[in-house]
């Protein structure tokens, strides 16, 4: 059964993952990038290859999403997936059900400062970055190194708001809602009260392992993380746009993306104009 690991695009998720794959996975709690394959990204073409989907046409995939997760699920051991998908239906399909799904945990982040980690990722500028997050029918795909791949990567992810309320607002599955300002200001809490969710859904009656709990908080914070990243590359970067040899900074400014000294005042005021109800509910001043 799946553990969806859910965000928008670039609210925290990869950093979530490497903490629940360093804890769960590794046998000292000591960061390494192989232990993040344990919690692959869904959907992609891997699992969806043999299925008859057209990879010319964007979101063909969905009618075989729910099929996917069936033979994901076929030796009923515990999964961990990434995911950027909306929860809910995609041309009258689901993305995933009660049926193949046990929880999930899902990190919002405050917009204003997921628009400055989308400008530096996605190569955008203001304009671009506000439209790519408030437009409804966005979605993402990997072509990236794999060109032959079309839209096999399809993950439709709408607007920043209604990703966050489709997960938010569902009752097929439990969730766990986090914010990424509480996972960075009080980490050792919100990551022990994260392995005590998991254990519950899991019925893992376990003692939580509290030395290798805080190793591994020292081994993924965000210097380590960039560190790592230095020295040895870091697989879910991309290009720069022009220069394939070359890619952009996947930990790029961590704690120190601050939207009070980095965002311009029109775009601060657009953003707050159009999510007001989101911010005021998720107590973001």
């Amino acid at each position: 059964m799946i553990i969806w690991i859910a965000s928008y695009p670039k609210s925290g998720n990869t950093w979530l993952r490497a903490l629940i794959s360093t804890y769960y996975y590794s046998k000292d709690g000591i960061f390494d990038q192989r232990f993040l394959k344990e919690i692959d990204q869904f959907p992609t073409k891997k699992y969806l290859e043999e299925f008859n989907f057209d990879k010319n046409i964007p979101g063909d995939t969905c009618r075989y999403w729910v099929k996917a997760q069936e033979k994901i699920n076929v030796n009923k051991k515990l999964k961990f997936f990434k995911t950027h998908n909306v929860f809910g239906k995609l041309n009258n399909y689901d993305f995933t059900n009660s049926q193949n799904s046990i929880g999930c945990i899902y990190v919002v982040r405050d917009p204003r400062n997921v628009i400055t980690s989308l400008k530096n990722h996605y190569q955008l500028n203001d304009e671009q970055a506000f439209k790519w997050m408030t437009n409804e029918k966005n979605f993402i795909y990997n072509t990236q190194e794999f060109e032959d791949l079309g839209y096999s990567d399809f993950q439709f992810i709408s607007s920043w708001s209604t990703n966050y309320k489709s997960w938010k607002v569902q009752k097929k599955i439990p969730i766990k809602i986090i914010k990424y300002e509480d996972l960075l200001n009080q980490t050792y809490a919100v990551f022990l009260d994260i392995i005590k969710y998991i254990n519950k859904i899991i019925n893992n009656k376990e003692k939580i392992d509290k030395i290798k709990m805080k190793k591994t908080l020292s081994s993924t914070s965000f210097e380590n993380l960039k560190k790592n990243e230095i020295e040895n590359g870091f697989n879910e970067a991309v290009p720069i746009r022009g220069d394939k040899s070359k890619k952009v900074s996947f930990f790029h400014l961590g704690p120190k993306n601050d939207w009070k000294k980095l965002l311009d005042k029109n775009l601060k005021i657009k953003i707050e104009k159009i999510f007001e109800s989101n911010l005021n509910e998720l107590s973001y001043h």
